[in-house]
């Protein structure tokens, strides 16, 4: 049984565990970086293709920053990789076709005229070269407007990653974007907190 003197004794420390908690809250909510991941297939073209390829894909953004990170990974094209960008935003998520919003041709330094390759890159999302010159234009005709348009759109599901190839020149593998989502138990969550004293 606890006395009044053990409560106000034990105050302190309930209003400073309250204060890092809530600390911990406000920074995990106004996070600047977001995951993004994308499964490559076939299959997920539009029409479908028939190709053994797939790959993943990863995009990192950090908002404060003005970055996207790109990674990306595959394996067995049945034709030699020639172009990969990142195309949005569909008017639906999870479906469509539309055009290229990143840089044009390619990605810089993607591998080309191979059938198996990896990726990593990372983009000023503040310079005009980091997207499409018509992209550009039909956001407002800025790279600011690029910008959000890009982000909004990957956050919609609208936003696909596409590996084109010399088999396939619309596209051999591709897949939309998903944020990706940490474990609920990731040391700086609420779960995690709460597991300290169960």
């Amino acid at each position: 049984m606890h006395t009044l003197a053990t409560r106000i004794h034990r105050t302190p420390l309930v209003l400073a565990m309250v204060a890092v908690i809530t600390m911990g809250a406000a920074s995990v909510s106004t996070a600047a970086i977001l995951n993004y991941i994308a499964f490559l297939s076939g299959s997920n073209e539009s029409p479908p293709v028939a190709s053994a390829g797939i790959g993943t894909a990863e995009v990192t953004i950090d908002d404060v920053a003005h970055t996207m990170r790109v990674q990306a990974s595959f394996v067995d094209l049945t034709g030699t990789s020639s172009n990969c960008h990142i195309h949005a935003p569909t008017a639906v998520a999870g479906t469509g076709n539309v055009g290229v919003a990143t840089t044009t041709p390619t990605f810089p330094g993607f591998p080309s005229g191979v059938t198996v390759g990896t990726y990593d890159n990372t983009f000023d999302l503040t310079l005009a070269s980091s997207y499409n010159p018509a992209f550009v234009t039909a956001n407002g005709g800025t790279v600011a407007g690029a910008e959000t348009a890009l982000l909004a759109a990957i956050a919609a599901g609208k936003a696909y990653f596409n590996i084109h190839s010399s088999f396939s020149s619309s596209g051999e593998i591709r897949g939309f974007l998903q944020l990706f989502s940490p474990t609920p138990t990731a040391a700086n969550s609420w779960g995690r907190i709460k597991s300290l004293y169960r």
